[in-house]
């Protein structure tokens, strides 16, 4: 069915973005969407360097070629991480701070808005689904049938996204 791909979709897309979401840990997906100019082309970090994660709270990045090394630095300043680099002229350092509680809360808050996101998207899905079965002119209680199989499937996902959402919360609470 078309409509559990979309659905297998958004829930992956939830995933990503939930990566970003830092938990106070160092995470090489955090620089996901980072791009840096290299010889005039806006270059995705991961395609330019290679990122460690050496301990719990520090990532390191070094590049394949060094002249990249000042544009990959500029690029991660200018993507408002909260995390400063140092350079030390090979390598780049990223050292994560531990998280305030306050901090904490803020992400969980930001969580659960992507996760509201993928359900109105979810959402979305449903009622183009439910559409297509009306124009279809099926008899009545094939109509029913698959839109109670549209509907079972969105319970589904949804409880799909509740689990996410607790353990990425649980996550991101955890010193």
């Amino acid at each position: 069915m078309d409509t559990e791909l979309k659905f297998g979709k958004v829930i992956e897309n939830l995933e990503a973005r939930l990566l970003n979401i830092r938990a106070g840990r160092a995470n090489p997906a955090m620089l996901n969407g980072i791009s840096a100019s290299y010889y005039g082309t806006l270059t995705p970090i991961q395609s330019l360097a290679n990122i460690t994660v050496p301990d719990a709270r520090s990532l390191m990045i070094k590049p394949f070629d060094r002249g990249a090394l000042k544009e990959i630095e500029r690029a991660l300043n200018e993507a408002n991480l909260g995390i400063t680099p140092v350079n030390n002229g090979e390598v780049i350092i990223l050292t994560i701070p531990e998280l305030t509680e306050d901090k904490r809360r803020d992400y969980v808050k930001q969580a659960k808005n992507v996760c509201e996101e993928a359900r109105v998207a979810l959402r979305n899905i449903r009622q183009d689904a439910n559409n297509e079965i009306k124009k279809e002119e099926l008899p009545e209680d094939e109509e029913k049938i698959a839109l109670l199989e549209v509907q079972n499937l969105i319970n589904d996902y949804n409880k799909k996204i509740d689990e996410i959402f607790k353990n990425k919360e649980s996550e991101l609470m955890r010193v």
